[in-house]
């Protein structure tokens, strides 16, 4: 039976979205997500800065990452039900890392915080994501 951790790491390999927009797993273990992305001015909304729908990807993908990390997969539906996102400051340029831990998980729904921080540290945006495990 495949894990939880196998269909992560085959999510990122494979997905023709996460490869197109240049997501990398760093880091993955039970409970917890590091996901980068490199800056891309295709993903700019106007001169060098991220848009924030780019920046909402990677928090949904570190989450849904950390939701499935540890996880033995039981059925067939999965998915984002719920996302809050706060934009901090303006990504300019810059190769941008989430971390998402989760903070609460139930018998199908595991809840999550994010942090997305910049090359230079600086936190950009702050997610919290309830996400539906099969």
């Amino acid at each position: 039976m495949t894990s939880g951790d196998d269909l992560v790491r085959g999510w990122f390999s494979t997905s023709p979205f996460i490869l197109k927009v240049g997501l990398r797993l760093l880091e993955l273990e039970a409970d917890r997500a590091v996901v980068e992305m490199p800056f891309d001015p295709n993903l700019a909304t106007a001169g060098d800065v991220v848009h924030g729908g780019a920046i909402s990807t990677l928090i949904d993908c570190a989450a849904a990452s950390a939701a499935w990390a540890g996880h033995e997969p039981r059925g067939e539906r999965w998915g984002t039900i719920g996302m809050s996102v706060n934009f901090m400051a303006a990504a300019h340029a810059s190769r941008l890392t989430a971390t998402a831990i989760v903070s609460r998980r139930g018998r199908s729904i595991c809840y999550s915080k994010i942090e997305v921080l910049d090359g230079d540290g600086t936190a950009v945006a702050e997610g919290l994501v309830s996400y539906r495990l099969g």
